[in-house]
């Protein structure tokens, strides 16, 4: 029953309609809709507390990874569209039980014009909601478009299926349309504790000469003694590790027929060089990530010397503390010009840990939109859509690991002639350290987000210092570094 005591003023009826925005029900107790208002304020107490306890008993990178399942999306899109239109209908219906229709003409467009306000702002937040789970189902079928059928059964109970690592082949590629054919630029192999988040990242070089395939598979029947081609017209070779996918694909005879095997010849290859079993691969276009860095805003690096790039050596990315755009990141990451490919796998490894640091929360979401259409047109992948569930809070946990990396480049290796035994003995060697590596503490020192820059070496991190040595008065010489040791993402870099 309606309460008859005399009606609010304006004061009052905007008062009471914002307070229904935060606490429904509200408006309608001071208008006399005690039964109604009783049960607005107790759903929404209700729900309040499911989402507490939501929050305190569950494991919030589970919780993230669930939230991308395709039905997870629909209903959150679903849910957040249908809240957003009812809550609007609730902040109007609070307005009108006020009966604002006894205020004067100006305190009624006044206390309507706030109340439209009111019930748009109430609108915006689940519009958001809704049009962010739309956009990432989108984006997120476009990437994980492999099949159901290659998620293995049982998984679902132990995604990892009992082992202690996950090994992701990661791949930069720079597909063109006067260039058929997907050459593999970087080739690097994260290699990640499922229990900690303790990773390896693992950098082959794209020179690598005689690559050897697994005993017995075609690759191995073709290239007995390793990948050897004849010489190019220009001197130049196409039987590197960078062209083992390409040519794998333009080779569908060596297999039968059978069509586009260069991604698994090439995951096949690296597993047996490393002498691990790679799990997927992701294959990373390289002016692709260009658009995402863009779409992050820019990365913060300090370039240390003026890197040259361009077919005429027309451009330049100059010396400095910089934030670099998506065009020029890449560049100062894949120039070879008066440098070499093993300097240019250190600015890589820069450019990643920048991007690893710097790319927080907050900013991909106030960049959602972006993010999400570059993803969209950077990544190939045969992860299977199911285990993002699993790798999400894998990913969140990494984000807070430690992450350390070793480059097979000279002094550690010879390209021309690979000691593959060592290059196996020195993953195992820093796969053990990285099992054994605590999980680092969450201090502002240790945090990523804490580091605003990174700083590009001179020369590769893996190679010991050749200046003079160092004189003291208090300690002996320091031993040169050890090449086999693996070392953090961004070490060298600032």
């Amino acid at each position: 029953m309606r309460d008859r005591s005399k009606p609010p003023g304006i004061g009052a009826v905007i008062g009471w309609t914002a307070l229904s925005v935060i606490a429904p029900g509200a408006a309608h107790l001071r208008a006399g809709w005690r039964r109604t208002g009783l049960v607005l304020l107790s759903l929404y107490a209700a729900l309040l507390l499911a989402l507490l306890w939501v929050g305190l008993t569950s494991d919030l990178g589970s919780l993230a990874g669930q939230l991308l399942a395709s039905s997870w999306l629909t209903g959150v899109t679903v849910a957040s569209l249908a809240l957003g239109v009812a809550w609007f209908a609730l902040v109007v219906h609070s307005f009108m039980v006020l009966n604002p229709g006894t205020l004067p003409a100006t305190g009624q467009a006044a206390a309507g014009t706030v109340a439209g306000v009111l019930a748009v702002a109430v609108l915006l937040p689940f519009g958001f909601v809704g049009q962010y789970a739309a956009v990432s189902q989108t984006a997120i079928e476009g990437v994980f478009s492999s099949p159901a059928a290659t998620f293995p059964a049982g998984r679902e109970q132990d995604p990892w299926a009992g082992r202690s690592r996950v090994n992701i082949l990661l791949l930069g590629g720079d597909a063109d349309d006067h260039r058929p054919g997907v050459r593999t630029d970087s080739i690097n192999v994260a290699s990640v504790d499922v229990r900690t988040g303790n990773t390896v990242l693992f950098s082959l070089p794209r020179n690598l000469e005689n690559v050897r395939f697994v005993p017995g598979s075609p690759m191995a029947r073709r290239f007995p003694n390793g990948f050897r081609l004849p010489t190019g017209p220009g001197g130049g070779r196409e039987d590197l590790l960078f062209a083992v996918w390409e040519y794998a694909d333009a080779h569908p005879e060596i297999f039968g027929g059978r069509k586009e095997q260069g991604a698994q010849v090439l995951i096949d290859t690296v597993g047996y060089t490393l002498g691990l079993k790679i799990d997927w691969y992701a294959l990373v276009n390289m002016w692709g990530f260009a658009r995402l860095i863009d779409a992050l805003g820019g990365v913060t690096i300090t370039v240390p010397h003026d890197v040259v790039f361009g077919k005429y050596n027309e451009g330049v990315v100059k010396a400095g503390r910089r934030r670099l755009g998506g065009a020029d990141a890449m560049w100062f990451a894949r120039s070879r010009t008066y440098s070499d490919d093993f300097s240019r796998m250190g600015r890589q490894r820069c450019v990643l840990g920048a991007i690893l640091q710097q790319a927080d929360p907050a900013t991909v979401l106030a960049r959602f939109n972006q993010v999400a259409l570059a993803t969209r047109e950077l990544i190939r992948t045969d992860i299977p859509r199911p285990m993002l569930e699993h790798l999400v809070p894998l990913a969140l946990k990494v984000k807070g690991a430690r992450v350390t990396s070793v480059q097979f480049v000279p002094p550690l290796i010879n390209t021309g002639y690979p000691d593959w035994a060592r290059i196996r003995t020195v993953t195992a060697k820093a796969i053990r350290a990285s099992a054994a590596a605590p999980r680092p503490a969450a201090t502002p020192a240790t945090t990523p987000a804490a580091t605003p820059a990174v700083t590009l070496p001179a020369t590769p991190a893996v190679t010991p210092s050749a200046s003079a040595p160092v004189k003291t008065t208090a300690k002996p010489t320091a031993k040169p570094a050890d090449p086999t040791a693996p070392k953090g993402i961004t070490d060298g870099c600032g």
